[in-house]
C-alpha cells in the first residue's frame, strides 16, 4: 500500500530524514513514534505530498485517497455538522446534481450512487462522530467562529474521520481532546476499516489501536510488529544484542591493537601485524543505544512536611461571574500523600477546581481551609506559551529564583535536563517538550507541598511522559493532575474525582470502570449515578440498610418493567420504519409497484421522505441499543 526507500529530507541545512526506508503492509495500522524533533511530522508531510524529499522514492497507489488535517482550523459561519457533512465531497456533489439534473437516466444513476454510499444516513453518522468528540446537539448547530481554536480542531478531526479516506493520517489527534473524547477516539479507530498512520505519544492508543510501530530515530526508520509494549520489548532485546556485540567487538579490537603493538617491530611477524592493522581499520564500530540524559525530571520534595489536611473544602462554590458559580457544593479534603486525578469533559470545571485549589480563585460561598505555610506548584499550558522566546532557561530561572546562588539555580535546571549548554540555549529554539520541562522546573523551584498539573503531557513524547510519571512517583508531596493520558493517570493517581453536573465528588470505581462508563458499556444500577456518588457511605444501621435495600429492589423491578416495554415499543417502531423504507425504495426504482400515495410523489420528494425515515430509524436504533444495554445492566 505504501512504501518508501532512501528518503532524505534536509531543512534549514539540517538532515531530518537520512535514507529512511520502510514497507507498510496493506491495511496496516501504524503508530509513527520518535523523540520530539526526530522528524515524524516531516515524514508525514512527505506521505501527504506537501513536502518533496531531496532524495529517495515514495511508492503509493495513484488513486489512493489520503486524509489528513490541514494546519488551519476551519472557521466561518458554517456549523460543525455542516462542516463535517461537507467533508464527503462525493455526497455533496451528488446531492447538488440531484437538484439540477434533467437527464432522467443520469438522475437514476445519481440516486443509485447516493444509496450505495449511504448518503441519507450521513447526518446521523456525522452527528455520532461529533457527539463522541464532545459536541451535543446545540453545539453542533452553532457557527464555527463561536468556538476556540481547540474546539475548531475537533471539528476538523470529525470531518476527517467522517470522510473515511483510504489512508488516514493523524498527527497527535488527542492534543486538543479531553480524556473522554480521547477514549471515544481510541474506540473509533479500533474499528476504522482502512489503513492508518498515526503520530501519537499515547501509550494506550498505541497498544490498543495499532498493529505496527514505525520508529524514527537518527533520521532512519525501523518497522516493528505489534503495539507499543511489543515495540519496547523488541527494542530492549535489540539494545541488549547491540550492547553484547559492542562488548565483543571492543574485546576483539583491544586484542588486535595489543597484537599490532607487540609484533609490528619484529620482522618475523610484521606482515601478520600489518594484516591485522588493515582488519582493524576496516572494522565498523557498533554503536550501542544511548539513553538521553535530557529526559531526566526530578521534582524537589518539601523538606518542611505539613500535617494533614492540606486543603479542606466545605460546601464551597466557585466561578468567575457573581452569582453564576461554575461549581457548587464542593466537599473535598486533600492530604499530603494524596494523588488525585480530576475526571470530566472539557468545560465541566476541572480547571476551575484546579485554580481554586491553587488559590488563584476564591470561593464565592462556603469554606476553604488551607495549611498556612503550604506552597503550591501549578502547571498550565499557558505557562509554556508565555515563556519569553528570547531568554534562556538560565535567565528564566535566575529571574524567578531571585536572591538564590548561581549554583542553586543551575541545580534546579539540572533536575529537568538543562545542564551545561542546554541552560543557555534560547527558549525560541527549544522543542515543545523542552519548554514544558522548563515550565515544570520553574513551578517547582521552591519544593512545593502540592503539585497541580493541568494537561502536563501535551508536548511530551512517550519517553518524556514515562520520565514525568517516575518523577511524580518519587515526589513526596500531594499531586492533583488533569490529563487525557490514561497511562499517566494510572501511574500517577490513586484517587479519582469526577467533575460533572456543576460539582465534584469521588468516583468510586477504577479508571477502567470510568472508561466503560464513557463508552456506554456500563450503566448505573439501582439509582446510583454515573458519578459513583454514595459509594463511600457506611450506612445508618442494619434496619436502615435493609429498608434501603428493599426500596432499591423495588425501584430495580419497576425500572426493569419500564425498560422491557420501551425495548418492545422500539422494536415495533424499527420494523415499521424498515418496511416504510423498502416501500419508498420500490417507488423510486419501480414506480409501477408503488402505492397510490407514493406514485403521486416526485423522485425528489421520495428522496427527502426516505432521508426523514432513515434519520428516524437511526435515532430509534441508537435508543434501542442503549435501552438493551440498560436492560442487561438492570437484569
Amino acid at each position: 500500500m505504501l512504501n518508501f526507500s532512501n528518503l532524505t529530507v534536509r531543512l534549514g541545512g539540517r538532515t531530518i530524514l537520512d535514507r529512511a526506508s520502510a514497507a507498510l503492509p496493506p491495511r496496516a495500522r501504524v503508530g509513527l513514534i520518535g523523540r520530539n524533533g526526530a522528524g515524524k511530522s516531516t515524514l508525514m508531510k512527505v506521505m501527504i505530498g506537501s513536502l518533496e524529499a531531496d532524495d529517495g522514492d515514495l511508492d503509493k497507489p495513484r488513486d489512493l485517497r489520503i486524509g489528513y488535517i490541514a494546519q488551519e482550523a476551519p472557521s466561518g459561519t458554517s456549523t460543525p455538522i455542516e462542516t463535517v457533512l461537507a467533508a464527503d465531497k462525493e455526497r455533496a456533489a451528488l446531492l447538488l446534481e440531484s437538484e439540477t439534473c434533467e437527464d432522467h437516466d443520469r438522475l437514476g444513476d445519481v440516486y443509485e450512487r447516493l444509496l450505495a454510499i449511504d448518503a441519507y444516513t450521513a447526518p446521523a453518522r456525522a452527528s455520532t462522530i461529533l457527539v463522541g468528540l464532545g459536541f451535543d446537539e446545540e453545539m453542533q448547530n452553532r457557527p464555527l467562529d463561536s468556538y476556540s481554536g481547540g474546539w475548531k480542531m475537533r471539528v476538523a478531526l470529525a470531518a476527517l474521520l467522517f470522510s473515511e479516506p483510504d489512508l488516514l493520517l493523524l498527527d497527535e489527534p488527542s492534543n486538543h481532546l479531553d480524556l473522554e473524547a480521547t477514549l471515544w477516539l481510541e474506540n473509533f479507530l479500533k474499528n476504522y476499516p482502512a489503513m492508518m498512520v498515526v503520530i501519537s505519544h499515547e501509550r494506550d492508543l498505541l497498544n490498543n489501536v495499532v498493529d505496527h510501530i514505525l520508529h524514527l530515530e537518527g533520521g532512519k526508520t525501523t518497522l516493528y510488529t505489534g503495539g507499543y509494549d511489543s515495540f519496547e520489548r523488541q527494542r530492549a532485546e535489540r539494545a541488549a544484542q547491540l550492547a553484547a556485540a559492542k562488548a565483543a567487538q571492543d574485546a576483539q579490537r583491544a586484542k588486535l591493537q595489543d597484537y599490532i603493538a607487540r609484533n609490528s617491530a619484529r620482522a618475523s611477524t610484521a606482515k601478520q601485524a600489518q594484516s591485522r592493522a588493515k582488519a582493524l581499520a576496516k572494522m565498523q564500530p557498533i554503536v550501542a543505544m544511548v539513553e538521553d540524559p535530557s529526559l531526566s525530571m526530578d521534582f524537589p520534595s518539601p523538606a518542611d512536611g505539613l500535617k494533614p489536611p492540606l486543603i479542606t473544602l466545605d460546601m464551597a462554590s466557585v466561578g468567575y461571574v457573581a452569582d453564576q458559580p461554575v461549581l457548587q457544593r464542593l466537599n473535598l479534603r486533600l492530604d499530603p500523600d494524596d494523588r488525585i486525578a480530576l475526571l470530566g469533559r472539557n468545560g465541566n470545571g476541572k480547571t476551575t477546581l484546579a485554580r481554586l485549589l491553587a488559590a488563584q480563585l476564591k470561593p464565592m460561598d462556603g469554606g476553604i481551609a488551607a495549611a498556612g505555610k503550604m506552597r503550591v506548584g501549578y502547571f498550565t499550558q499557558y505557562q509554556v506559551e508565555e515563556l519569553d522566546v528570547d531568554d534562556t532557561p538560565l535567565e528564566h530561572m535566575t529571574r524567578i529564583m531571585n536572591g538564590k546562588t548561581p549554583a542553586a539555580v543551575r541545580a534546579q535546571l539540572g533536575r529537568f535536563g538543562f545542564s551545561g549548554d542546554r541552560a543557555t540555549q534560547k527558549v525560541g529554539k527549544l522543542s515543545g517538550g523542552e519548554r514544558a520541562r522548563l515550565a515544570l522546573a520553574l513551578i517547582t523551584r521552591d519544593a512545593p507541598h502540592m503539585l497541580i498539573l493541568d494537561e502536563p503531557t501535551n508536548h511530551l513524547d512517550v519517553d518524556a511522559r514515562e520520565a514525568l510519571a517516575q518523577a511524580l512517583n518519587a515526589y513526596e508531596g500531594a499531586v492533583v493532575i488533569v490529563s487525557h493520558d490514561r497511562h499517566m493517570i494510572e501511574l500517577a493517581a490513586d484517587r479519582l474525582v469526577l467533575v460533572d453536573g456543576g460539582t465534584a465528588r469521588e468516583f468510586s470505581g477504577t479508571l477502567d470502570d470510568y472508561t466503560d462508563l464513557i463508552l456506554g458499556k456500563n450503566q448505573p444500577r439501582g439509582g446510583e449515578g454515573a458519578n459513583g456518588a454514595g459509594a463511600g457511605s457506611n450506612g445508618g444501621g442494619a434496619g436502615k440498610a435493609a429498608k434501603k435495600d428493599k426500596k432499591a429492589a423495588a425501584q430495580a423491578r419497576e425500572q426493569l418493567s419500564t425498560l422491557r416495554k420501551s425495548v418492545k415499543s422500539m422494536e415495533d417502531r424499527i420494523a415499521t420504519l424498515t418496511a416504510r423504507r423498502s416501500e419508498i425504495d420500490r417507488a423510486m426504482f419501480d414506480p409501477a409497484s408503488a402505492s397510490p400515495a407514493d406514485a403521486k410523489r416526485t423522485t425528489s420528494d421520495l428522496m427527502k421522505l426516505r432521508a426523514d425515515v432513515e434519520r428516524e430509524l437511526e435515532t430509534v436504533e441508537a435508543e434501542w441499543l442503549e435501552a438493551n444495554e440498560a436492560l442487561e445492566a438492570v437484569g
